[in-house]
């Protein structure tokens, strides 16, 4: 990291507040575990995406480790505007996060959204959506200890089943000085049932500042779609990007061209092997017949990916 880091002393930070106030619906790219690192961000920037996330850092480790962050947090010049996402429990260790990462990043956000056990059975994650009063300090905390006011800082949440609960948490976060709110619209139960956008539209009329919509956007039909229904200020999208990282620029499926930016970005990099063997075959899912899946999947090195590659597609 550190290495990168130096380089990055030069780099313009940005205000991704700008973003909001541009009048268009801001792309985003979602903080996603082992996917969302330096290299992939890379490329979806090159395609339409306005603005990036880091996969969740968890907070503690981050503080105490210099390895964890060598190893969890790269950037560049280019990687901007870039939000680090932190899971945290405790108000000072996500501040003192923050202070490591404001030199060389936009803003962070603060997990209040991830379902997986681990990160709930550690305090972590989703079940801060029960915990307003943590969230508001947390939130509060970081505002008054980080000087740059044009530094950001969002939380990601999950839905309750009584929205009555989601809103009061929002409301909470606002006024603790929050810069804007992503809204998964699932509760924290619900894994693959439908996504709960009039939920997302309620609270975006009990706020202020911006929401962003989250959930099931596969298309940028898709966002548009989830934009009107919303009327929501930004999308952010996982698996859709995954599939198809040149999803913001209106692909309907990932096109050659992107597949050849991904190798070029991805060596260039140093990504390894099972990183960018994943993303290929993630984003050759919709345009490879179930026999090529077959062999490409089972693929196991960087130079029998690039034949393939090159015997199959020219790229």
């Amino acid at each position: 990291m550190i290495g990168d880091i130096r380089e990055t002393k030069e780099c313009q930070l940005k205000d991704p507040m700008d973003l909001f106030h541009s009048g268009q619906v801001v792309k985003i790219c979602a903080p996603m575990v082992r996917y969302s690192k330096l290299a992939f961000r890379t490329l979806v920037r090159k395609y339409s995406c306005d603005l990036c996330y880091t996969p969740m850092i968890v907070a503690a480790d981050f503080v105490r480790s210099a390895k964890a962050r060598d190893s969890e947090f790269t950037t560049n010049k280019g990687d901007h505007p870039l939000i680090v996402q932190f899971a945290a429990k405790e108000a000072q260790i996500l501040c003192d996060a923050a202070r490591i990462i404001c030199p060389f990043a936009d803003g962070i956000d603060l997990n209040c959204g991830c379902p997986q056990r681990w990160a709930i059975s550690e305090g972590y994650g989703a079940c801060l959506i029960n915990k307003p009063e943590l969230v508001k300090d947390m939130v509060r905390h970081v505002r008054s200890q980080i000087d740059n006011p044009k530094f950001s800082v969002s939380i990601k949440i999950r839905i309750h089943e009584d929205l009555k609960k989601t809103v009061d948490l929002c409301q909470k976060a606002e006024a603790a000085g929050v810069s804007w709110i992503t809204v998964h619209g699932r509760s924290i139960e619900e894994r693959h049932q439908p996504v709960h956008y009039d939920a997302i539209k309620i609270i975006k009329q009990s706020m202020s500042i911006p929401v962003v919509a989250n959930g099931d956007i596969k298309t940028l039909k898709d966002a548009e779609n989830v934009h009107h229904l919303t009327e929501a200020d930004g999308v952010m999208v996982a698996r859709g990007l995954l599939a198809n990282p040149a999803m913001f620029a209106g692909y309907e499926e990932t096109p050659l061209q992107c597949i050849q930016d991904w190798v070029d970005i991805a060596l260039e990099h140093g990504t390894p092997f099972t990183c960018f063997h994943h993303h290929l075959m993630y984003m050759m899912e919709r345009i490879t017949s179930k026999q090529e899946k077959k062999v490409f999947n089972v693929l196991s090195s960087t130079s029998a990916v690039l034949d393939y590659l090159s015997d199959h597609y020219g790229v």
